[in-house]
């Protein structure tokens, strides 16, 4: 990847007005990166897939999960964490597109979560925008991702950060429940010089 550096720890990551630092993922993170998502995913799909499966997940099984795709992801794949005060509360996560139909320089935003305690607080803002600063550095042209098509939230937070609903859908099932699912695309162009040589 041609993008600026990714902050360190030690380089004190990206900060935002919110009081959010947002840095690169660790190994060490996969276990707080695992409680973002099952919380997140049992607050943003109530209503939407069945009580049972989103009970049945597992903070601990899904730190198994994170841990291998953390280990085979490799450089294309930019896992993002943001901290409040020293704690990890939301997860970011993208890397090329996957779909068939994506042109060359497509991006695709695989995951952005966060704990339901701070949503709406800036964290997903600071998550997005770290997101979109990097795929620009790294040449993207345009940057998709995958929505719930009922999940309202989601997608007024997405229109909100650029992104529009492409008239591409899909449906994945839950516990026998499917899911639609629409995908969202906002085309990125390339920031001035000294915005991307910071680190």
């Amino acid at each position: 990847m041609t993008a600026r550096a990714v902050p360190s720890a030690a380089e004190g990551g990206v900060h935002s007005p919110a009081g959010v630092r947002v840095r690169a993922m660790g190994f060490g993170d996969c276990a707080a990166v695992a409680a973002v998502r099952v919380g997140g995913w049992r607050f943003a799909y109530e209503g939407m897939m069945p009580r049972a499966f989103l009970e049945a997940m597992s903070v601990e099984a899904d730190t198994a999960v994170r841990r291998a795709q953390f280990l085979a992801a490799g450089d294309r794949v930019v896992n993002l964490v943001a901290e409040r005060a020293g704690e990890v509360v939301g997860w970011g996560c993208w890397g090329p597109a996957r779909d068939e139909d994506a042109p060359a320089g497509t991006a695709e935003l695989y995951a952005l979560y966060v704990r339901p305690g701070h949503v709406a607080s800036g964290v997903g803002r600071a998550l997005m925008a770290e997101v979109v600063a990097r795929a620009v550095d790294a040449g993207s042209a345009r940057i998709w991702l995958w929505v719930a098509a009922g999940n309202a939230r989601a997608r007024r937070f997405y229109g909100l950060a650029g992104f529009a609903a492409d008239g591409a859908g899909s449906s994945q099932e839950y516990a026998g429940v499917p899911v639609p699912e629409v995908r969202y695309a906002r085309e990125l162009s390339a920031r001035p010089a000294a915005a991307a040589s910071r680190g």
